[in-house]
């Protein structure tokens, strides 16, 4: 029923040993039979990790997991700071959820401040959890819809120049 085969026998070869193959001298394509591992209209998640430093802004209709360093504001529909991430900016997201450092501004339907998370700055949210140990320093205000609004404007008082050495304001 089964039998030995010559490959293995010791001096013997296989007939097309002898003979060079195609892949030896002429690289393989690549195949084209490419399936995206994510359904269609589902995107995975981007990830910053921890060694990377961005300056600048951030905008996605999609995901962001932060784990290094932000200067600038971001913009996403589900935002994720990691433990070891720190954000400079404004946060806008339908879903914020701070693991770790966050100096600006936070503005979310959801927020969620995990027990590692340290915020120094406002946050304005539709719903807010905030677990013991986070460290948050700042106001907290809730509004049905916290995205649509933008920065306070700023008193015009403040932007008049200053009076010229001798005049009175």
């Amino acid at each position: 029923m089964f039998s030995k085969s010559r490959i293995n026998e010791p001096g013997s070869k296989p007939a097309d040993a002898d003979k060079p193959k195609a892949s030896d001298s002429v690289p393989a394509k690549p195949s084209m039979d490419f399936t995206p591992t994510a359904p269609k209209g589902k995107v995975a998640a981007s990830i910053l990790s921890a060694d990377l430093t961005v300056v600048g802004n951030l905008r996605t209709s999609g995901d962001i997991q932060v784990e290094g360093t932000v200067e600038g504001d971001i913009r996403a529909h589900l935002l994720t700071v990691g433990e070891t991430a720190t954000i400079r900016g404004e946060i806008v997201a339908d879903d914020i959820v701070v693991n770790g450092r966050v100096i600006g501004r936070v503005r979310g339907l959801k927020v969620r401040l995990t027990s590692t998370a340290k915020v120094e700055g406002d946050i304005i949210h539709k719903t807010i959890a905030i677990e013991s140990g986070a460290h948050f320093e700042g106001s907290v205000q809730r509004q049905d819809d916290p995205l649509a609004t933008g920065r306070p404007a700023v008193p015009q008082a403040r932007l008049a120049p200053p009076p010229a050495a001798g005049e009175e304001p």
